[in-house]
């Protein structure tokens, strides 16, 4: 993966890649964005179910280039996969959906209508003064997305040395930094060393796989158009709990990471920061429960946790982070 920052280096990374007339997929809030090289079209549906209508769009052009949150990646994943052309992103949350080729598609409503992979990721451009205007509840979401990426990293089966470096590079600086960006939004230092934080937290995803607390987010964000980055936050603390009698040294290691020695509490107080921080707060039904639990059971990061959890088991969770 080539990996430059700042957006003056945009150009070069596109023609490392061999891409001079990408398809744009970005919402209208980028249009006045300056790209310096010339697009083959837009989409500017962001979050879209319609891939095949994008895809359509992209019928001159010789790559994707998604500029935006976890949405317009998706979809430019989505298209990238439909067209087998090369995707560049530009981040501008730190979700990290700019690592992997997997995607979820959602309608504008943000209700989950499919996924898939085959995406071909040949990019990254990362811009801090992009993120500066995000607001706190999205800016800390992602951030504790890309936390939640950087502890299943370290015991999600298949997890490997080199992942697990940039999991615990990642939790250092998204715990240390995250708490200096929502003081002080505007400071470029914080933006950036907290996206170095969400960089090396993607690269671990990339490395490794998602685990229960992804499962438990995707269940649920799924169903009710929920963001996803708030809900890791939500489900991540009492899975480390869960987790912790099954991979004790991985939730160590993590803690070590982010300078505690209750990892799952640390999350707990940087999800406050954000503003919600159980379920209910984002309307979450508590009857809804079990049957939440009985799909996330289902959910390739449950099988790939350290302990396969039952449905009842998770409906204890959930019902913790409630």
């Amino acid at each position: 993966m080539i990996v430059r920052w700042g957006l003056a280096a945009l150009p070069e990374a596109c023609r490392a890649v061999g891409v001079s007339a990408p398809l744009v997929v970005a919402s209208p809030r980028w249009d006045a964005l300056e790209l310096a090289l010339e697009p083959a079209g837009r989409w500017r549906e962001v979050p879209s179910h319609r891939v095949e209508d994008a895809a359509a769009e992209a019928s001159d052009a010789d790559a994707v280039l998604a500029v935006g949150g976890g949405s317009a990646i998706d979809l430019g994943k989505a298209v990238s996969a439909a067209r087998e052309l090369p995707l560049v992103s530009v981040p501008t949350t730190y979700s990290g959906a700019e690592w992997t080729p997997y995607f979820g598609v959602r309608d504008p409503a943000r209700r989950m209508r499919g996924g898939g992979g085959g995406a071909q990721p040949a990019a990254i451009v990362y811009e801090p003064e992009l993120t500066f205007e995000l607001p706190r509840e999205p800016t800390v979401g992602t951030a504790l997305n890309a936390l939640a990426h950087c502890a299943e990293a370290l015991y999600a089966d298949g997890h490997t040395p080199a992942a697990d470096e940039d999991a615990l590079a990642g939790a250092r600086l998204i715990s240390e930094w995250l708490p200096r960006v929502v003081e002080s939004p505007q400071d470029r230092e914080a933006r950036t060393e907290l996206l170095r934080g969400a960089c090396h937290g993607g690269a671990a995803l990339a490395g490794s796989m998602l685990a229960l607390a992804h499962a438990l987010a995707q269940a649920i964000g799924g169903r009710y158009g929920l963001p996803h980055g708030t809900l890791n936050g939500i489900c991540l603390p009492p899975v480390l709990r869960f987790n912790a009698a099954f991979a004790p040294d991985a939730i160590q290691r993590f803690g070590s990471a982010i300078g505690a020695e209750d990892p799952a509490a640390r999350v707990e107080e940087l999800c406050r920061l954000g503003g919600p921080a159980r379920l209910r707060d984002l309307g979450v039904p508590e009857q809804d429960l079990p049957g939440l639990a009985a799909s996330a059971a289902e959910r390739g990061g449950n099988r790939a946790n350290p302990h396969v959890a039952s449905a009842e088991e998770i409906e204890r969770l959930l019902r913790e982070a409630w």
